[in-house]
């Protein structure tokens, strides 16, 4: 589980990060990235798969989990590239990510944080 320090949790923060359309998409995963900061505090993340991708909350909690393990991986290991930069980060999944395994969404959470 990702430090409380990291989590993006008010509703406000997420139509912010939506707001500045700073994004990117691979293999059923999308990015968006909020502002850049002006001070040193940690980057905000969070992790969205609406109702619609697929009715069942198993299916969806699950996807959200490997996302954030993947990143909390990540971050553990500082291969986050230049993701520090902004204020918050939003990793939204679809459809196509939904039966992929766990080194796959990793390699492409990796390649989506190297790309911003």
């Amino acid at each position: 589980m990702l430090p409380k320090q990291y989590r993006l949790k008010n509703r406000s923060a997420f139509k912010a990060t939506y707001k500045v359309k700073n994004s990117s998409h691979m293999g059923g995963v999308t990015l968006f990235a909020g502002i850049l900061k002006k001070e040193d505090y940690p980057t905000k993340v969070g992790f969205v798969v609406s109702k619609k991708v697929h009715k069942r909350a198993v299916k969806r909690n699950r996807l959200k989990r490997l996302m954030r393990e993947s990143y909390r991986l990540l971050l553990k290991d500082g291969n986050l590239g230049n993701s520090q930069k902004y204020m918050s980060l939003v990793f939204v999944g679809s459809e196509k990510a939904l039966g992929k395994s766990f080194s796959e969404i990793s390699s492409i959470i990796e390649i989506l944080l190297k790309r911003l």
